[in-house]
């Protein structure tokens, strides 16, 4: 593992630790917790969480991806935000998968690929409404679900991958938080967490042209992409990102919304919204939910 690598898993594990302590799960809430979604109980598991009122309804379902910069995070570390989302009236899936520097690209996304698969295949038992499946990310969640949704939409793209997606399967929308969208640009990236350094542990060949093509989010986004929702705040160190991203939706036609939080007075870091006892945070997680329902079958 890199220097890189150990820093961020050190200084983002001591930071979640830190912004989660106290928190538990919320009395409206209920959960089913550490469900093997593939064949590693280790790295390939899932939480499902559910408004409690809702016990036994078909409900439209958000599945999250968490960041991380490709080398961190697990599904505990979402835990709770993920529940806030819950508490809009969604099924909410939250899962762990491979982490680089163990794990090279694009065994997330392949990861991302079972658990969507998962979801269709266990809708009757957790009360899930496929017609009506969304997806959340940020930071280099964010990417890998710009990268998913892609896959999803654009043939040529989906044909570089080994694996492939489940047969009509759709995301409605999605919703894509303090992301990175083009790598190695570079003038929006602050050490020492460097997005450029963190590739050369994702990636297999540490970041080859070839790869660098594969990844950007924005060279691949179609006409037949999903709407989105992103959203970006002031202490973001990813902020530059958002006009990346906006540029790629507009130019092929994509319905989508941008929300910038926080101002002078009111500082926000990247990913604020993961932390629940926020305000920001709450409105954040209602807008992307209330994005979400325009688009409900």
């Amino acid at each position: 593992m890199s220097e890189i690598s150990d820093f961020v898993r050190r200084t983002f594990g001591e930071s979640d630790t830190k912004r989660d302590a106290g928190l538990t799960t919320p009395h409206d809430v209920e959960r089913f917790d550490d469900i093997v979604y593939g064949d590693d109980p280790k790295w390939q598991i899932l939480d499902v969480y559910r408004p409690r009122e809702a016990s036994g309804k078909r409900l439209p379902v958000i599945v999250s991806i968490h960041g991380g910069g490709w080398v961190y995070g697990n599904k505990e570390v979402y835990q709770f935000y993920c529940m806030s989302l819950a508490q809009h009236g969604f099924a909410v899936v939250n899962y762990t998968y491979r982490l680089a520097p163990e794990f090279k690209f694009p065994a997330s996304i392949e990861d991302a690929n079972m658990v969507f698969r998962w979801v269709i295949d266990h809708a009757e038992e957790y009360g899930f409404d496929v017609e009506n499946i969304f997806g959340v990310g940020d930071s280099a969640g964010a990417h890998q679900l710009g990268l998913y949704a892609a896959i999803c939409t654009n043939p040529a793209y989906a044909s570089k991958y080994d694996f492939r997606v489940p047969e009509k399967f759709a995301l409605k929308a999605i919703a894509l938080n303090c992301g990175v969208y083009v790598i190695g640009v570079g003038e929006d990236l602050q050490n020492p967490t460097s997005t450029e350094k963190l590739i050369e542990d994702y990636l297999p060949d540490g970041g080859t042209v070839e790869e660098m093509e594969m990844i950007n989010v924005v060279d691949h986004i179609t006409e037949q992409y999903p709407p989105v929702f992103f959203m970006t705040c002031t202490g973001d160190f990813l902020i530059g990102q958002a006009a990346y991203l906006e540029e790629g939706l507009i130019s092929n036609k994509i319905p989508h919304e941008f929300h910038f939080y926080g101002d002078r007075e009111h500082e926000l870091g990247h990913v604020f919204h993961c932390n629940v006892r926020l305000q920001a945070a709450a409105q954040c997680n209602k807008d992307e939910c209330d994005f979400f329902k325009k688009f409900l079958k």
